[in-house]
């Protein structure tokens, strides 16, 4: 089951940028709950609107475990944004289906069960759609079976991000968790080995580090990396050895390095 939260804080107008992975609109967004509720990454409400479909928008969204925001008021910006009529909710999709996070639990427990070494991805508030896109394209080529993304804090899923993975997250496991560190915990039950990518001159080197088991990598977020407790929840913290002055790659280069490095050593074998 999907854990779904709603979020009432008392902020400002909310300005959302019309982009394609948008749905307004009563019917749209009930029917897309409806048929597609795996491609539903949020609901956005008017909180002053109430009543009718929208009720039953709510009630199917808290079923489907999809996050429900509401808004003081919603402020559509951007070309086209004029016309538009939103009638007090949006829906923010994916481009691909997500997976549970469960499901995607079961799937990992049945090939260690069978005695594979899958390997996961975990985007620590990654939140630049290309490096997300790449990082999903790097995770599908070097054999990875799943990336997981949070939800808040986070690059959407879109078109950007799509385009970026050149059509990869059309063929990887990808689902979407509100608790990182619940959630690595759950994946260390399951038999995976936690390692977190990290710029510390303490941490082990790549290359030192065998990747021989079921294994989930965590990469962090652009500017600020891991943060500290999903650090803690890490079995093993690696780098990547540098020569020269620079002490950090891009988000999705470092990711690259390190995915492929385990490829590298798991092939080998």
């Amino acid at each position: 089951m999907k854990v779904q939260k709603i979020d009432q804080s008392q902020g400002e107008e909310r300005r959302i940028r019309l982009t394609e992975d948008l749905i307004w609109g009563v019917h749209p967004v009930f029917e897309a709950l409806t048929e597609e509720p795996e491609r539903i990454t949020e609901i956005i409400l008017h909180r002053e609107k109430r009543g009718g479909k929208l009720e039953e928008i709510i009630e199917l969204a808290r079923l489907k475990g999809v996050k429900i925001t509401f808004a003081p008021a919603l402020r559509l910006i951007g070309e086209g944004a004029s016309s538009v009529r939103h009638q007090g909710v949006l829906a923010k999709t994916s481009q691909a289906p997500l997976l549970s996070f469960e499901e995607m639990v079961e799937r990992f427990v049945a090939r260690v069960q069978n005695g594979e070494k899958p390997r996961l991805v975990a985007c620590d508030s990654l939140q630049d759609p290309h490096n997300l896109g790449a990082i999903i394209r790097s995770a599908l080529a070097s054999g990875a079976t799943g990336v997981i993304l949070t939800r808040e804090r986070s690059a959407p899923l879109s078109g950007t991000a799509a385009k970026a993975s050149a059509g990869a997250v059309s063929h990887i496991d990808i689902c979407q968790v509100t608790n990182l560190v619940a959630a690595l915990k759950k994946i260390k039950e399951a038999g995976a080995w936690v390692f977190g990518a990290v710029k510390d001159a303490a941490a082990q080197s790549l290359y030192a580090t065998d990747f021989n088991l079921p294994a989930c990598i965590v990469v962090g977020s652009e500017g600020q990396g891991i943060r500290p407790l999903v650090r803690k929840e890490c079995d093993i913290l690696i780098s990547i050895p540098m020569a020269g002055t620079l002490d950090s790659l891009n988000s999705s280069v470092a990711a690259a390095v390190i995915l492929f490095e385990v490829m590298r050593q798991t092939a080998s074998l």
